[in-house]
């Protein structure tokens, strides 16, 4: 008999991340399962919580609020960089999605919220703040070792695996 999940417990899921309209925004369909430490931050709270007690060959659908998520989007997240700073030969429309760099040199995924002819305003928002999350999740395998890394093995490290897993983003 398979023990249940508990926190600390290093597991191995595959899973499909939806919107409330059904549209799906991540999968580990055609990929290797997302590898991760449960309740170490590695994911978001909602998907931690989400796989405690859940045992290997276990599936289960669960919604995931913001609060738990990526939390509220935040209006004022809104940087404006000088257009010159962008190549002119870029085509810079919006929605167009860029990485900046915050002041520690991580990379920061935005959109270009608006353009102006001086100035470009971006949103960095994680692309999920303020909505609400739907998971059916499949536990493929557990009592696993720890990932090497500390944002799981999907090989893509933050930018992949649960769409800004490691609450990277």
């Amino acid at each position: 008999m398979t023990e249940a999940i508990k926190s600390g417990d290093t597991i191995a899921v595959d899973y499909t991340g939806k919107f409330e309209s059904g549209d799906v925004f991540d999968s580990s369909e055609g990929k290797q399962p997302l590898t991760f430490t449960v309740d170490t931050g590695m994911l978001i709270k909602g998907f931690d919580q989400a796989v405690i007690g859940m045992k290997k060959g276990e599936s289960k659908t669960v919604t995931i609020p913001p609060e738990m998520g990526y939390g509220p989007r935040d209006e004022n997240a809104m940087v404006d960089i000088p257009r010159a700073q962008f190549p002119q030969e870029m085509a810079l429309t919006e929605g167009l999605e860029l990485h900046l760099q915050n002041p520690a040199g991580q990379p920061v995924p935005a959109r270009v919220a608006s353009i102006s002819e001086t100035s470009v305003t971006m949103d960095v928002n994680h692309f999920l703040a303020g909505k609400t999350l739907i998971f059916d999740i499949t536990i493929a395998e557990t009592g696993l070792e720890p990932p090497a890394s500390s944002c799981g093995t999907n090989s893509g490290g933050c930018d992949s695996g649960c769409c800004g897993s490691c609450n990277c983003g």
